[in-house]
């Protein structure tokens, strides 16, 4: 018999789904279906690429609703907020689509009547997409549409905590009429997936999950030469500054903190506020973060749902309580939130004072609805807490003062730094990390420079 998992829904702690692992022959198969394909694709014209990619965009959001509601039953994120993630693969498709043709148009050097010199990008082949549950469409078209567009196929590996998203993928593209072979999916446990990546056939990994994975990735290509890019952990800071727009940072900031149940990679985990603000700062954010909605994710009313299972809640609450062994304050009475249980996967969010990074919380990354706050003196003060962290995603400064937020953000030892915004990827920029966040990058023009191999022509006349 072949081995299964079972998808269990955070929401009620059952079975959602249940699929089978790929065997040793389903993988062979599929690398080979996906060698044989990529030969052809690789000469397809770049319009014809992107049409297709389009259309996959377009039967994608054609079934929104259905994909939404599976999405909240497999990580339990609230239906109201699910079919933004759609809206999300959306753009950043089509903005990588859009940028192709010009990025991967061949460099000429020279063209004279003595020689004929240009570099053109070429495909690596098989472009293996290790994607996470947190936010999978979201994380998928990061490099699934760029690694097509740049003549790639592309092997899928999900979650098996949402296996749904990659058949859901596949039937936008079978629908869009891309060629058998280029874009598939497997099932895989973590020996399979080591495995796969030391296969010959693998020109390049794309992961994006948790540091310790990362290192993982690392471990298993070695002596492959291949390229690989991985987006890890964060522990993203923010700083709200003494010329901060109070009510806008707040509002944001929270957000940032709690969307997702917290389990974004870049979303706000902690948080320093110049002493001139706050303790108006800390009033308005904890009245706010009191106004959650905690409960079953596809109730209308829901603003917070559960974390992805039970032991992530658990890790969460561990935390919570060791920083206010060590004295922090929490501020949010878990009792208001009548769902949040311990044992299940429904956590209260939490905001903590007085805390420092002598504790956990301020220093590991949190992947939960908890958020702790410092006071800061200055901006020297607040960038040096903010660097103090073994990760660099990305760091938000709250201001009305843009050349001291260039200032600040050219000390600050992070991928990418906001301004007056936070825990949101544009597409026209690249998507990177530093220390332990990773290596490499998506998105923006850069990313097809990561997908393709120069190659230099010299032709003498």
């Amino acid at each position: 018999m072949m081995p299964t998992f079972k998808v269990i829904s955070p929401n009620n702690n059952r079975s959602y789904v249940e699929r089978t692992y790929a065997t040793n022959a389903k993988i062979e198969h599929t690398l080979e279906k996906s060698l044989f394909a990529q030969r052809e694709w690789r000469n397809t014209p770049v319009e014809v690429r992107k049409k297709i990619c389009l259309k996959a965009v377009s039967a994608l959001l054609a079934r929104q609703s259905s994909i939404a509601e599976e999405l909240s039953w497999q990580m339990g994120r609230p239906l109201r907020y699910t079919p933004g993630e759609i809206k999300g693969f959306a753009e950043r498709a089509r903005h990588m689509a859009r940028i192709a043709a010009n990025k991967l148009t061949d460099i000429e050097i020279e063209r004279s009547t003595e020689s004929t010199k240009l570099i053109r990008r070429t495909p690596h082949g098989i472009v293996f997409s290790i994607v996470p549950w947190n936010y999978p469409y979201l994380t998928a078209v990061n490099v699934i549409i760029p690694a097509l567009m740049a003549g790639n196929s592309v092997i899928m590996k999900p979650s098996s905590q949402t296996p749904l998203t990659a058949e859901r993928l596949f039937d936008a593209f079978d629908t869009a009429g891309l060629p058998a072979g280029l874009f598939q999916y497997l099932f895989l446990d973590h020996p399979s997936t080591a495995k796969l990546i030391q296969h010959d056939a693998i020109n390049y990994v794309s992961f994006t999950g948790s540091t310790q994975g990362g290192r993982d990735i690392e471990a298993a290509a070695v002596g492959r030469f291949i390229g690989i890019g991985l987006e890890l952990g964060g522990k993203d800071p923010a700083y709200v500054r003494h010329d901060a727009e109070l009510e806008h940072a707040v509002e944001h900031l929270i957000d940032g903190a709690f969307f997702n149940s917290g389990q974004s990679c870049c979303g706000i985990e902690r948080i320093y506020v110049h002493k001139t603000l706050y303790q108006q700062f800390c009033d308005n954010f904890i009245e706010l973060t009191r106004e959650y909605r905690l409960g079953d994710p596809l109730h209308p009313d829901t603003t917070l749902g559960p974390m992805v299972n039970a032991i992530a809640a658990t890790r969460v609450r561990d935390q919570i309580s060791d920083a206010i062994k060590q004295g922090a304050t929490p501020t949010i009475d878990e009792k208001r939130f009548t769902a949040s249980k311990a044992g299940t996967a429904y956590l209260a969010p939490q905001v903590l004072l007085n805390v420092d990074h002598s504790m956990s919380v301020m220093r590991d990354e949190s992947f939960g609805p908890v958020v702790g706050i410092m006071s800061v003196d200055s901006d020297e003060q607040a960038i040096k807490l903010m660097n103090d962290s073994p990760y660099g995603l990305t760091a938000s400064i709250w201001t009305t003062d843009q050349e001291s937020a260039l200032n600040i953000g050219n000390q600050l030892e992070t991928g990418t730094c906001f301004m007056n915004r936070c825990d949101y990827l544009d597409p026209a920029l690249a998507w990177s990390g530093v220390k332990n966040s990773g290596k490499g990058c998506s998105l923006s023009e850069l990313a097809y420079e990561r997908l393709t191999q120069p190659k230099s022509f010299y032709f003498s006349h």
